[in-house]
């Protein structure tokens, strides 16, 4: 018998429906939490904002002399995606949710009644991971696809039905809800993370914002030691690079998608570890 079976028979004595169980349970505890929570009401605000604006365009639309046509707006979207949207909307709505999810637990003196609880801590760890993704990535898809909609809406139905329902446009929007998808995911590990690591989260999510912020100026080695440059990598419709943009080969999508989920997980598995140690001190905060 080969020397993995023990290993093998011990991993499926595991209770993994236990655990399944226990997760959905927390699961569904923090989504009720965090809908209801003023954070939720922050990061809805920041998706629904470029909403507003893109449906100012379908009142006041924009020149047609300003824009070569769906070419145009295509491209525009590409430049609003990756400028604003991935970069401070999504990237801010999880620094909003996912350090709350222990942090706030710590802050409101309630993280002890997990700690008490017979589930295993790393449960805990993923069941509040997934309630925060499912949340982020809810509010963030909706706005990807109604700000898609929108941008395009006023060239008329002919155009929209054309390009964003049956033509490569569609294909477009699939790829910007998965990058969106993938963005929460990367995002969502590494502030769960940080809000378990540290008292104060602000500062260690502005110096990753710095980080993210300058990728375009790093030199293409430095560029793969963020999450932004495997995103953009998967970017279905290239935009213009500035002048002072240093120039690297995009990641290709069996290194980018694996990469980011592999990182994620990576990431939880710390997180896993250091909830083991954690002990409740309400009063040093």
């Amino acid at each position: 018998m080969s020397s993995s079976a023990p290993l093998i028979e011990k991993v499926r004595a595991l209770p993994w429906g236990l655990w399944a169980r226990q997760g959905f349970g927390v699961l569904v505890l923090e989504l009720k939490r965090n809908i209801l929570g003023r954070r939720s009401l922050f990061v809805l605000l920041l998706a629904l904002a470029p909403v507003a604006l893109f449906g100012l365009l379908v009142i006041v639309p924009i020149p047609k002399e300003a824009v070569e046509g769906i070419g145009g707006l295509n491209v525009m979207y590409a430049v609003y995606f990756r400028t604003f949207f991935l970069r401070l909307a999504v990237f801010f709505g999880c620094v909003g949710i996912f350090t709350w999810l222990f942090r706030g637990d710590v802050l409101e003196k309630t993280l002890h009644y997990y700690l008490l609880c017979p589930v295993r801590r790393e449960v805990v760890v993923v069941g509040k991971y997934l309630s925060g993704l499912v949340l982020n990535f809810t509010i963030f898809g909706i706005s990807t696809i109604m700000t898609y909609f929108l941008l395009f809406l006023p060239s008329g139905w002919g155009a929209l039905e054309g390009f964003v329902l049956s033509g490569p446009g569609a294909g477009h929007l699939l790829a910007y809800l998965g990058i969106t998808l993938l963005a929460c995911v990367g995002y969502g590990s590494v502030f769960l993370l940080v809000g378990l690591g540290f008292r104060n989260p602000i500062i260690p999510a502005v110096l990753i914002w710095g980080w993210e912020s300058i990728n375009f100026l790093l030199p293409p080695f430095l560029k793969q030691f963020s999450v932004i440059y495997y995103l953009e990598s998967l970017c279905p419709v290239p935009i213009p690079e500035g002048p002072i943009t240093i120039l690297a080969e995009p990641a290709s999508f069996w290194l980018a998608v694996p990469g980011l989920i592999g990182v994620t997980l990576l990431v939880l598995l710390i997180a896993g570890l250091r909830i083991r140690h954690v002990e409740i001190s309400y009063g040093e905060e």
